[in-house]
């Protein structure tokens, strides 16, 4: 874990460095915008196609989702008990329940997962993202988003499942579940495409990662979310999952890809909604340095 975490950390420093010196004059933000959107259009859905069709789908992608649904509905409560405890203004309360929910499951989860466990790691991380954390972000963190924030046009959250992992996902299982046989030269094609996403995830978070947006004013907001985000809901996650007939190394790795820092996707939704950038920004980047310290700790718990 510890090696697995020293390689992400430099991958990450690379996506920091680029910010700092623009090579080429480009700045991390354009840069990164271009890097997500070839993941997010191309090796994604490249490799959860790769994933899926070969997949021994059954009653352990049900539990997947059980286990994410569950955690994340955990979390959700938890975050807005404590902000109607402290009775905080209702964007920054949007914006706390967001940061303290969703992980960052497949952009950190997928690289450090296989990395720490092997390549039977990634069809867990696939599933639980696909199956579990991405329809919750796109139905229950939208009426989140929503109902704290503020929008012009209201659109059916369902809308926004109209995305290519999703499309990709629903092909991928078809094909699995009426027993097509992959060409070796199409996997092989989809292999090469999804090595590549892991590396240009990671790098692509360092360029997200804003020192800036860390000030003092929204320091208040961090430990409810540190002890939310990177302890209650992995205890949680391990608690729903010893309940289930996941094997151990299962359990381990689905519990520890919902102890991921959260996730930087819901920047987006602070944006769209007007909920408050600044702090979901000084979100990620506090809990995604916070992890490399709690990662390992939960490993450890993990593997006893």
């Amino acid at each position: 874990m510890n090696a697995t975490l020293i390689q992400m950390a430099l991958l990450m420093a690379c996506g920091v460095a680029w910010g700092i010196f623009r090579p080429a004059g480009l700045s991390a933000r354009h840069t990164r915008v271009v890097l997500t959107n070839i993941v997010y259009y191309l090796l994604m859905p490249a490799m959860i196609l790769e994933v899926l069709w070969k997949t021994d789908l059954g009653i352990q992608s049900l539990q997947y989702t059980v286990l994410g649904w569950g955690s994340l509905t955990v979390a959700v409560l938890c975050a807005w008990l404590i902000g109607r405890l402290f009775k905080l203004e209702k964007k920054r309360l949007g914006t706390l329940i967001l940061g303290s929910t969703f992980p960052n499951i497949t952009y950190l989860g997928l690289p450090i997962l296989e990395q720490t466990f092997g390549s039977w790691a990634r069809p867990v991380v696939i599933q639980m993202d696909v199956f579990s954390a991405t329809p919750y972000l796109f139905t229950v963190g939208l009426l989140i988003a929503r109902h704290y924030g503020e929008e012009d046009q209201h659109k059916s959250p369902w809308l926004a499942l109209n995305a290519p992992p999703f499309w990709t996902a629903a092909i991928a299982v078809a094909l699995n579940m009426n027993g097509v046989i992959a060409p070796d030269w199409l996997m092989a094609a989809l292999q090469k495409l999804s090595v590549a996403a892991a590396p240009l995830m990671i790098v692509s978070l360092g360029m997200a990662l804003d020192w800036q947006a860390i000030s003092w004013r929204n320091m208040p907001y961090m430990p409810p979310v540190l002890l939310i985000k990177m302890f209650a809901m992995p205890l949680c996650a391990w608690s729903i999952a010893s309940q289930l007939t996941l094997d151990a190394q299962h359990r381990a790795a689905t519990v520890l890809d919902l102890a991921m820092p959260s996730m930087l996707f819901g920047i987006v939704f602070c944006d769209r909604y007007r909920l408050d950038s600044p702090l979901y920004a000084m979100i990620v980047t506090i809990t995604t340095l916070s992890s490399l310290v709690t990662l390992p700790i939960w490993y450890l718990f993990l593997s006893k």
